[in-house]
């Protein structure tokens, strides 16, 4: 991630920042679409789910300038993430209806450089989320990023 790709993605996600309800949802359709199991981990009401998601890459997007106060916070996100049944892989396809979710919601404004970028923070957020969780490095999860 350089410091070019890490503007990229803040000064995107000030375009997506006023649709997060509308991305939200479209991002867990997309999730469902690439991996119908998936579906079985989310219980209860997806609008809240949705709204603690956004808020979480807010605070990830947000936090990119400050990467040592982040770090824990996404390690722990990560550990977190093992109890409800997240595994490595699943990383992957995440970062796929991500980037897909993008794309529709920037439109024009997602130009390859961008999805480049966002595909780089991704790649770094969730092998954060994975080393956190699994102990080890792994790079299963990052290659829809990438």
């Amino acid at each position: 991630m350089t410091p070019k790709q890490k503007l990229l993605v803040q000064a995107t996600f000030t375009q997506v920042a006023p649709i997060a309800d509308q991305a939200a949802a479209l991002f867990y359709r997309r999730l469902f679409e690439l991996d119908p199991s998936l579906k079985a981990l989310f219980r209860g009401d997806m609008r809240e789910q949705g709204a603690k998601l956004m808020r979480m890459i807010a605070m990830a997007v947000n936090g990119l300038d400050r990467m040592s106060e982040l770090v824990p916070v996404v390690q722990d996100l990560g550990r977190r993430h093992v109890a409800y049944g997240v595994t490595a892989a699943h990383y992957e396809t995440v970062g796929a209806a991500l980037l897909w979710t993008l794309g529709q919601g920037l439109g024009p404004s997602f130009t390859p450089e961008v999805r480049e970028a966002w595909g780089a923070v991704y790649g770094v957020l969730a092998q954060t989320m994975i080393d956190a969780a699994y102990g080890e490095p792994s790079h299963a999860g990052v290659a829809a990023a990438g």
